[in-house]
């Protein structure tokens, strides 16, 4: 059982040095935060400076040594950044946070007054009829009237620093629910970026199956003039019209998609999906960050939002094991009372009314039938899980942020290929189609090489956007960067 400060002091020192040094003692141990973990890495084998270069592009790591606390700024797209504005503003989740952690440092205020007097006032008045036996005598009591005016002061003598650790327990609440709020906003901000590089891809690919179905229509007028020529079986007419409901048929799934994603921005906006007005944003128009800050290990540890949380969740958990350990020891409280009374308010102002008490009081536990004993073992326990949630949720972050690092990488080796193999089907294409007015390429096989060309550009535009996506992850993995600075946001909210 730890205490921070010695018991003993020698016989010549005063009663007012004893009290002094006991006031000054706390119980329970003293919160140590953990150490960073021992490595400079977050993946298995060494960081690459940088991605392959992909459709004119490479990113680099660790370029850029400060992550923005508006880092989704660095996409260059001012409809995105006016969306998220909006979000931080207006989102109810982000604002029940900053609620939550108004109401703890409301707590800890609260908390803060065990270290004051306590100053209690009243006031009483009552009709009595007392007893024979409570007067000690046979007779008949008389009926009076009683009126009483006191005043009450007390003071918790925090001999043993219960109070204080649970002064300092709400305040590691207070921090929790802080990084909890970050954390909050983080994910919020997030969450607006990922959706709205999704609505945009999905109405990228609607427009490019929308010319893709264009060019087939005009096959399809070109082939039936064909038929009626007599210079093509009519076979190749119902094998387009096939191909071009199967291509139309893809359409609806991509305007759905466009639509959650409408409706889960409108929530995140912090209105109705009627309500909503979201600006176009095209995918072509959101630029791909090139410089990447990555912070080194030791520092995500002290900058990610939720490993923070953690931590001081940690903290709570070690202040409650002092709580309970002190509630184990004697308590001691100063109090004095000082009032008057009479029959009548007129003999309250009188002297020989008044009465008054002082003195020390002081409660010891002696048998709580192993409630005080286990309640301590609780709180033991309590740290113990605290501490493993703490390492899972380190572990889980490291995870985070090599699986960012590493999808940043063959993002780009994926979306490479993607680009090589459309160009080729661009190629492609365009040739078979000079032949086709000219009259040396079949039908079929016009209409082989536009569905591979749709194909190929559909899987180019997903390469895309996962691209960016993948590089909202980073950011959000390495913590956001809230502690770099606010960004202004209409009507508040925000870091």
């Amino acid at each position: 059982m730890k205490r921070s400060c010695p018991l003993f002091v020698p016989r010549a020192a005063g009663l007012g040095l004893v009290t002094a040094m006991l006031a000054a003692c706390a119980v329970g141990p003293d919160f140590v935060r953990p150490a960073p973990p021992d490595t400079d890495r977050y993946t298995r084998l060494a960081q690459p400076a940088a991605t392959v270069a992909a459709d004119g592009q490479a990113q680099r790591f660790g370029s850029s040594p400060v992550l923005p606390s508006g880092w989704w700024q660095l996409f260059k797209s001012a409809p995105l950044d006016a969306m998220v504005r909006q979000a931080v503003a207006n989102n109810p989740t982000l604002q029940a946070a900053e609620a939550s952690l108004r109401q703890s440092q409301d707590n800890l205020r609260a908390g803060d007054g065990v270290f004051y007097p306590r100053l209690d006032a009243g006031l009483g008045a009552s009709r009595q009829l007392p007893g024979p036996s409570q007067e000690g005598g046979r007779t008949t009591g008389t009926i009076f009237n009683l009126f009483t005016l006191s005043g009450t002061i007390s003071y918790v003598l925090d001999v043993f620093g219960g109070e204080r650790r649970m002064v300092e327990g709400l305040q590691a609440q207070a921090d929790a629910q802080f990084y909890a709020s970050k954390a909050a906003y983080v994910t919020l901000t997030a969450n607006v970026v990922d959706t709205s590089i999704a609505r945009a891809a999905y109405a990228a690919q609607i427009v490019t199956t929308g010319q893709l179905l264009t060019l087939e229509h005009e096959q399809l007028r070109l082939t039936r003039a064909q038929v009626q020529a007599g210079t093509v079986a009519y076979g190749n007419v119902p094998a387009l019209l096939s191909v071009i409901a199967t291509n139309e048929a893809t359409l609806a799934p991509l305007r759905q998609k466009v639509s959650q994603t409408e409706h889960l921005l409108a929530t995140l906006e912090g209105v109705t999906p009627a309500l909503a007005n979201l600006p176009e944003i095209e995918l072509a128009a959101i630029v791909l960050p090139t410089d990447l800050p990555v912070s080194l290990p030791s520092d995500l540890v002290r900058e990610r939002p939720d490993i923070m949380a953690a931590e001081a969740q940690m903290h709570v958990a070690s202040a409650n094991i002092g709580v309970a350990t002190a509630a184990m020891f004697p308590s001691f409280s100063l109090t004095g009372t000082f009032g008057t009374a009479g029959s009548s308010l007129g003999q309250l102002t009188g002297g020989s009314g008044k009465f008054w008490s002082v003195g020390p009081t002081v409660a010891v536990p002696l048998f709580q039938g192993g409630t005080l004993w286990y309640g301590r073992q609780a709180a033991i326990d309590a740290q113990h899980q605290a501490a493993a949630v703490y390492r899972q949720t380190v572990l889980g972050a490291f995870a985070q942020v090599a699986d960012a690092l590493k999808g940043l990488e063959h993002d780009a080796e994926a979306l490479q290929s993607q680009v090589e193999a459309r160009r080729a089907a661009a190629e492609t294409l365009d040739l078979l189609q000079t032949g086709y007015r000219a009259g040396l390429v079949a039908d079929l096989d016009l209409l082989s090489a536009e569905v591979q060309y749709h194909q190929v550009t559909l899987a180019y535009l997903q390469s895309v956007a996962q691209r960016e996506q993948d590089t909202v992850a980073l950011f959000v993995a390495l913590g956001g960067g809230w502690w770099n600075g606010p960004v202004p946001a209409e009507g508040g909210g925000g870091p």
